[in-house]
């Protein structure tokens, strides 16, 4: 079956298709997205003003539409940090629903984490043993640590790189006091929640699982995303230093001619390097893993398996018999002009696809269970 996944992070509002079916892996059919950063919208009050809910709500229907053209029979539709911790948060999403008549849920810190963890769980599987995850987004920072599918510890704490950015980093580039101050907010934010993780054992594995973490090993001479999610990339700290330190003295612009950094990431890039390399210090690992599997994959993962369990999708094709479907077309692959310093964009006009009069399923997605938030799993 072909499921669909709208993220409204805070960096970017994307919508992903997938073509999933059990003891199969989910296999991408294709994607919508724009950047759109709520957390630039937000009043002196921490309200989402008019002009960033106009910019969401005409994406969400942009994105119904999408995913009823291409015959999406469910989709799920999520949103993060940035609408999470809005003053008027619980008023968008209402307006959402009302305009677009997509349901928007609202993930705590924990549960965005411990989604996160079980898709790399499912990406390294039982032999990579106890795993910790780190990933940045734009509102807040996720850590979660587990020997399990779901993990035994996970938290948030709001380091996100565009918070960040806003908060600290004004001028371009940043001065070396901005700079040396945001350097000690980060390690005084983060010391008290790593010692919580000190305390459950050593992960054999760091795992990283953002665009910020993806954007700076590609910067270190990890392997450009043409080269598929299969390459081995990996994140050194001795690296991370070198880079902070560099990037420090760039401005936004000259960013831009670094591999893998795109026009929406450029300018918060430092906070994220600053970010990721007092974590793996604190954490003292010397390096990290770059997982290609993150939240969202992690939230098709657990839907399909809720699906399963109800009994309501076919098997994989090679998992006995299973009649075929003959209107199914060949995978889309969009943006052809893609390049290594971003993503591509997608428009409606590539895809001359009749638009689904049936709409698509915006079902309630299974409960998450909640690990230990904040504190020691008991």
């Amino acid at each position: 079956m072909r499921l669909g996944v709208l993220d409204i992070g805070s960096n970017t509002v994307h919508l992903l298709l997938v073509d999933a079916h059990p003891g199969a892996r989910p296999v991408a059919f294709a994607s919508h997205k724009r950047p759109l950063s709520l957390v630039q919208y937000l009043d002196g009050d921490g309200n989402i003003n008019d002009a960033g809910q106009t910019e969401l709500i005409e994406f969400v229907l942009e994105a119904w539409e999408f995913a009823a053209r291409h015959k999406a029979e469910d989709l799920l539709a999520f949103c993060t940090s940035a609408i999470r911790e809005a003053t008027n948060g619980a008023e968008v999403l209402a307006r959402v629903k009302h305009e677009t008549t997509v349901t928007l849920q609202e993930l705590t810190g924990s549960e965005e984490a411990s989604m996160t963890f079980f898709a790399v769980r499912r990406w390294y599987g039982w032999g990579a043993g106890p795993i910790l995850d780190l990933d940045i987004g734009g509102g807040s920072f996720e850590m979660a640590y587990g020997t399990d599918e779901l993990p035994e510890f996970a938290t948030s704490v709001p380091l996100g790189a565009s918070r960040l950015t806003r908060d600290w980093l004004h001028d371009d580039p940043p001065s070396a006091k901005s700079v040396k101050e945001l350097r000690r907010y980060i390690r005084s934010t983060l010391k008290p929640v790593v010692r919580n993780f000190h305390e459950l054992g050593r992960a054999n594995l760091v795992a990283g699982t953002s665009k910020t973490f993806r954007s700076l090993a590609r910067i270190a001479g990890a392997a450009p995303s043409g080269a598929g999610p299969y390459v081995k990339r990996e994140l050194h700290a001795a690296d991370l230093g070198l880079w902070a330190q560099r990037i420090s003295a760039m401005k936004v612009e000259d960013r831009l001619y670094l591999p893998g950094v795109s026009d929406a990431r450029a300018r918060q890039l430092l906070a994220g390097a600053l970010v990721a390399e007092a974590a793996l210090e604190l954490f003292e690992f010397p390096k990290m893993e770059i997982c290609p599997w993150a939240l969202r994959e992690g939230l098709i993962l657990r839907r399909l398996d809720q699906l399963v369990f109800d009994d309501a999708v076919d098997p994989a094709p090679h998992v006995g018999k299973r009649k075929k479907d003959k209107s199914k077309k060949k995978a889309v692959k969009e943006g052809d002009k893609k390049t290594d310093n971003d993503e591509p964009q997608h428009t409606f006009e590539e895809f001359p696809v009749p638009l689904n009069t049936v709409p698509v399923n915006n079902p309630a997605p299974a409960p998450i269970p909640a690990p230990a938030a904040g504190g020691l799993a008991s």
